[in-house]
């Protein structure tokens, strides 16, 4: 007779059916969250020409999102702590699917520059609301893991948006342009899955009748646990910890790197453009190529920084490579064939540190210190959205090539690689193993 399968470990258990819960869902709200952010990278191949706009103008509009996002990051990340998680991030996907969808329907550069405003205003305090969230539900020890395969969204987002966006784009229904079909319909699933968030998402591991109890009072216990050890040693409140050094010092740090990566995300097919002279469709396609590169690399390496239990060199060694690699997409030339192969591995560089930066704030911060100082360093890091993408469209301008603009964007990022060294206090927050946790021999 076989003997029956020993039980897994309740840790094991608990964090396998909390993924299984969550991470599909979230993971599909931040892949068409980021499509409505970025989509205007495709639409801007047709969109460009048909209204007039120069490099600089779109660049601006583009970068505008994040002033909008700026506003109401940090009080919106607080509300995830002290209010409601699913009823904010409810609210925030069905006001950026409307706006979203009405981009599709600007007539001039006025119009471009509100509703992109707009739309960051309505999108903010999403992403480090699900930052925020994880932390509800997943220890210090699985949160790189969990933060990676939420993250993983971006790359997949842009695998899937490319070819989507260039099909949308061949669309010509009631006289609009297939650019503004793409805006358009890709805003319509946010409003759909923002109702079903309501119902869909649990608050906090206690609330959750979809756990069995014991795996509810486990998990509740570990993060307790975890938030008591981190009060042993630096109970701030929220004013203190904003004006903390190493708070400031990741702030400059995402500001800088976030100018590199939407600089070149939003800037990405122009460049191919030029640089191919391939049809719209296929400048779709090829555009995807370093995104699909960088998802197995995001994910193995946010895998890597859990496993070993360091943040700095996992979140340095990324940025330094993005910034190196853009550089030397440059130096290809008019050869479409090496610099994409540049380009890919600077996908990899811009996406990979993500998982191991995310999980810095939490190893000397908790509760709602955490959740103020991870919208502030999301919101004021986020304004690099606009510098990078802004920065291109005027330097493109003035030299009419894209490597003043790019070379910008090497700068911003070989900086950001340096800052991660300077800082401090990031240290790993053990807590205690729980009896029940402790395998058995």
């Amino acid at each position: 007779m076989t003997s029956p399968p020993t039980p897994l470990p309740i840790e094991e258990r608990t964090r396998r059916r909390i993924t299984r819960r969550l991470m599909p869902f979230l993971f599909l709200l931040y892949i068409i969250a980021y499509l409505d952010r970025v989509n205007v990278s495709y639409a801007g191949l047709e969109m460009t020409r048909e209204l007039g706009f120069s490099n600089e103008v779109f660049g601006f509009g583009a970068g505008i999102f994040f002033f909008g996002y700026f506003l109401l990051e940090i009080p919106g990340t607080i509300l995830v702590e002290l209010w409601s998680a699913r009823k904010w991030i409810a609210r925030i996907m069905i006001s950026w699917g409307i706006l979203a969808s009405l981009t599709g329907l600007i007539q001039n550069a006025q119009q471009f520059y509100w509703i992109r405003f707009l739309l960051g205003a309505a999108e903010a305090g999403f992403f480090p609301g699900i930052i925020v969230y994880l932390t509800h539900w997943y220890r210090y020890e699985d949160r790189g893991k969990a933060v990676a395969m939420f993250m993983a969204a971006i790359p997949i987002s842009n695998i899937l948006g490319s070819p989507l966006s260039g099909l949308l784009m061949k669309i010509d229904w009631l006289g609009l342009s297939g650019w503004r079909w793409l805006l358009i319909l890709e805003g319509a699933p946010a409003v759909i899955l923002g109702v079903i968030t309501l119902f869909y998402l649990t608050d906090w591991p206690k609330d959750a009748r979809w756990l069995p109890e014991d795996e509810r009072r486990w998990i509740t216990e570990e993060l307790e646990r975890e938030k008591r050890s981190k009060r042993a040693v630096k109970p701030l409140t929220v004013w203190q910890a904003m004006r903390q050094r190493d708070v400031v010092v990741l702030t400059l740090l995402y500001f800088l790197i976030v100018t590199g990566n939407y600089g070149f995300n939003l800037w990405l097919p122009k460049m191919v453009q030029q640089l191919s002279g391939l049809s719209t469709f296929q400048v779709t396609l090829i555009s995807a190529i370093p995104f699909l590169a960088a998802l197995p690399v995001m994910l193995l390496w946010g895998w890597h920084s859990d496993r070993t239990g360091e943040r700095r060199w996992h979140t340095a060694l990324p940025i330094f490579a993005a910034g190196l690699f853009l550089g030397l997409g440059q130096a290809a030339g008019q050869n479409v064939a090496l610099a994409m192969a540049m380009f890919a591995i600077a996908a990899m560089g811009l996406y990979s540190y993500l998982p191991a930066f995310w999980a810095l704030p939490t190893t000397f911060l908790s509760e709602a210190a955490a959740a103020a100082c991870i919208g502030l360093i999301n919101s004021f890091g986020n304004l690099g959205g606009f510098a990078g993408p802004y920065a291109v469209g005027f330097l493109s301008d003035k030299t009419g090539s894209y490597t003043a603009g790019v070379l910008y964007l090497v700068g911003s990022a070989m900086l950001a690689s340096l800052l991660v060294f300077l800082l401090r206090g990031t240290k790993p927050v053990s807590a205690p193993v729980s009896a029940e946790a402790t395998p058995r021999h």
